[in-house]
């Protein structure tokens, strides 16, 4: 069986080209681009045009990476794709197990979960915030048209029960800076606190308050993140000020009104 990959793009010429040469052995790769205006596009037809079937449409986000992915989808020619992020890579093993898969065995799955390693401040992080991720996984290889990508942002793919979960690991390195942090984590709340706005959500001053910390008690203390030395205090402070900016930004919105 064939494999089609489909990676996002926004200005990603630092991570590009390591996402793409860990996607060697899929058949074609669709690139979805939101008009980067840094050297995304011409590091991907560099590193592709050489020996690889390859598109890159140009469609712009909209806030809404559902959208963006189920448009990828749409494009791909394939029975399996397989979603990668630009910041991330099929590690060896992934890539040797997911070879195997297709060219021995019958597969009769909707979809797989990807277990996720997530390196950040030049360390794998084991506990915390990515604790889960790294576990259970993310579905990311999936039968196409057994489902479709739904949530604005931390989209998820929604098919029948019928998931697998393979052993190898998406490489994942995000935000390996305090201002792309930043930036990032700016980004993605103004996208959720619209969501949740969009779906009629409510909050309060306390749960502006309280909720950020808690969720930082959590990860940092009863998810062991204290164990990944000052990367870990750094990422789940982050991801608990993520949690305050979303929760704040819909206040904000609920009360325009």
């Amino acid at each position: 069986m064939k494999i089609s990959a489909v990676v996002l793009t926004k200005n990603e010429e630092k991570n590009i080209e390591r996402c793409l040469k860990s996607l060697d052995f899929c058949d074609e790769i669709i690139i979805i681009d939101d008009y980067s205006t840094d050297k995304t596009v011409e590091i991907v037809h560099k590193v592709l045009k050489v020996h690889k079937v390859y598109k890159v449409f140009q469609r712009k986000l909209n806030n809404d990476f559902a959208a963006q992915r189920n448009f990828g989808l749409s494009k791909t020619n394939n029975e399996w794709v397989l979603f990668v992020d630009a910041d991330e890579e099929i590690s060896k093993e992934l890539k040797k197990e997911i070879v195997s898969l297709f060219h021995g065995s019958v597969v009769n799955v909707n979809a797989f979960y990807l277990k996720r390693r997530d390196y950040f401040w030049n360390q794998e992080l084991k506990y915390g915030e990515v604790k889960q991720i790294k576990q259970i996984g993310l579905i990311r290889l999936i039968l196409k048209d057994s489902g479709k990508w739904m949530g604005s942002v931390h989209e998820v793919f929604h098919t029948a029960n019928n998931v697998g979960q393979l052993n190898g690991f998406l490489n994942h390195y995000p935000h390996q800076t305090l201002k792309e942090f930043i930036n990032d984590i700016n980004n993605y709340s103004s996208i959720r606190s619209k969501e949740l706005f969009n779906r009629g959500a409510k909050t309060n001053v306390f749960e502006i308050m309280f909720l950020p910390f808690f969720k930082f008690i959590y990860n940092y203390f009863f998810n062991l993140g204290f164990l990944d030395g000052p990367a870990g205090f750094t990422y789940a402070f982050m991801m608990s000020f993520h949690s305050f900016l979303v929760r704040a930004k819909l206040y904000q919105l609920i009360n325009k009104q």
